[in-house]
């Protein structure tokens, strides 16, 4: 079979039900097992996603739990995503985002800044699924990006490059969306969601020892179909998400020119119940099953389908 690398970009809760209606969209119409990937990158939910994949609990318990409505979902997710912080860390604001955004005014202004929110469901929620694997690291090449206060700059965790981590905490790191979440502190450094540098980071599968026949990037907020009725921010997400992306691939191209490149994004019919507001933990449930239904058509494209069938085993679907 080909090597193939899998990047999952972030896009809060409402991206992680994308990721998994995707997943096992693919999974279900072609028999490849996400987990087979020669590299995974995740960044934020798709930081997640990626350590569900890697533990082998790509399943609808993972992102439900035993839910049986979407009421009930909603509240269980509630108390994984959102338990309540003591906002604190004004100095670190100042220092981390407010003067440095002075100095050159951007967005970055939010970084650093206190949430309201602590990370801590989170890591319980990988250590919950995935036992002694969310305190070590997966065997197969698995890159999580979080962003470095101080340097501010993207870390890549799981890479030579970056401090030995266990993996819960890594996650927790890329998807401690700035104001949302108080960041996450690793050996005495301040490390916030990866989408900050990029939703996707899709160069990173450059790192792979081998060059790669397929990557396949999952991109929740690069999406290229309108949000009707959207707010100012959602569109500007999917424009810097596609900007980004687009420099990505430019990338990849580049130097491995063979290889092939199949981006996954959400349609309108996705987009319609995810938004306004991707961290709602009411709209994951209805996010999973737009996904699952646009992926017959999206997966069935003939250009995508090819391309499957050109790298994975389809047959073992069809047996």
């Amino acid at each position: 079979m080909s090597e193939i690398g899998l990047v999952l970009g972030g896009g809060g809760i409402t991206g992680a039900a994308y990721h998994f209606g995707a997943l096992l969209a693919l999974r279900m119409a072609t028999g490849w097992e996400p987990n087979e990937a020669s590299v995974i990158v995740g960044t934020s939910s798709g930081a997640f996603v990626g350590a569900m994949v890697r533990g082998g609990a790509l399943g609808i318990g993972s992102m439900i739990g035993e839910g049986e409505s979407r009421e009930a979902v909603a509240r269980w997710l509630q108390e994984r995503m959102y338990p309540r912080a003591r906002p604190g860390g004004v100095g670190r604001w100042l220092t981390k985002g407010i003067l440095p955004a002075l100095r050159r005014p951007n967005i970055n202004i939010v970084l650093g800044s206190p949430g309201m929110y602590r990370t801590d469901g989170l890591e319980g929620w990988v250590e919950e699924r995935l036992g002694d694997l969310s305190r070590g690291w997966p065997e197969r090449p698995t890159v999580i990006v979080a962003y470095d206060l101080e340097r501010r700059a993207r870390t890549a965790f799981g890479t030579d490059a970056a401090p030995d981590v266990p993996l819960k905490r890594a996650v927790a790191a890329s998807s401690a969306v700035p104001v949302v979440y108080e960041p996450v502190e690793i050996d005495g450094r301040w490390y916030v969601d990866g989408g900050v540098a990029s939703g996707t980071n899709a160069d990173l599968v450059l790192g792979s020892p081998r060059p790669l026949d397929l990557v396949i990037v999952i991109a929740p907020l690069a999406a290229t179909d309108p949000r009707r009725g959207h707010r100012f921010y959602e569109d500007m997400f999917d424009r810097m998400g596609r900007s980004a992306l687009a420099s990505e691939i430019e990338r990849i191209e580049t130097q491995w020119p063979a290889a092939d490149v199949l981006i996954l994004r959400p349609d309108e019919r996705v987009l319609q119940v995810a938004r306004p507001n991707p961290m709602s933990t009411g709209a994951a449930v209805p996010s999973f099953l737009a996904t699952l239904r646009t992926m017959r058509d999206d997966l069935a494209e003939p250009t995508t389908w090819r391309i499957l069938r050109r790298h994975l085993d389809t047959d073992r679907a069809n047996a």
